[in-house]
């Protein structure tokens, strides 16, 4: 549904749509969409903070953020600056976390709810809010880290090793969240959620 969600968003805006993706890594989306990250890194086409952004007010069509918002330390300032920047009528598109374990780039602060996501994202008409990573990446994400600890003896080069091959073992399982993601209890225990929504 995520891919489908991010899809929607780019069908329903013009070819000169501008579009940013923020926290965008090396992982360009697509050659319209202005890769935005706070790295000089290959691909990117703006360095900024996503807290700072350096576009003018109402001056884009579309913003995406996947995964990034929980690395952010004042994420309600990268809201406002998502805000800030959509024209309005235009779209966000982000991916958040509920649970899943700690993971630093380069340090990790937030988790959401669904009512924390609804709260945190006035102002943004929702159109679509759902799981994106389900019960089972859930499950695994716990499952490994427990298993690499348990069996690392506080070796922090064992558990590395444990963690990446339990992660590896475990990979195929999460064809499961295909069926489980459409259950209605789902966004429970989901790892992490999706929003698209419409700026009033």
């Amino acid at each position: 549904m995520a891919g489908k969600s991010r899809a929607i968003l780019l069908n329903r805006l013009p070819p000169t749509a501008v579009i940013l993706n923020l926290g965008s890594g090396t992982r360009r989306i697509s050659s319209s969409v202005i890769q935005v990250d706070y790295l000089p890194l290959a691909g990117v086409d703006v360095v900024a903070d996503v807290a700072h952004l350096p576009f003018p007010d109402c001056s884009v069509d579309g913003v995406i953020s996947e995964a990034t918002l929980e690395h952010v330390r004042d994420r309600q300032c990268a809201i406002d600056e998502m805000r800030r920047v959509l024209k309005p009528g235009g779209y966000l598109y982000i991916i958040v976390p509920f649970l899943v374990g700690y993971h630093a780039s380069p340090d990790d602060y937030y988790r959401w709810t669904r009512q924390g996501l609804l709260a945190d994202l006035h102002g943004i008409d929702p159109i679509e809010i759902g799981v994106r990573s389900g019960p089972t990446s859930a499950l695994l994400w716990v499952l490994q880290e427990w298993f690499a600890m348990s069996l690392s003896f506080n070796i922090t080069f064992l558990y590395q090793v444990l963690l990446l091959l339990f992660m590896l073992m475990t990979f195929p399982l999460k064809v499961l969240d295909i069926i489980l993601n459409h259950y209605g209890m789902a966004w429970k225990i989901a790892a992490t959620y999706y929003y698209l929504g419409r700026k009033t």
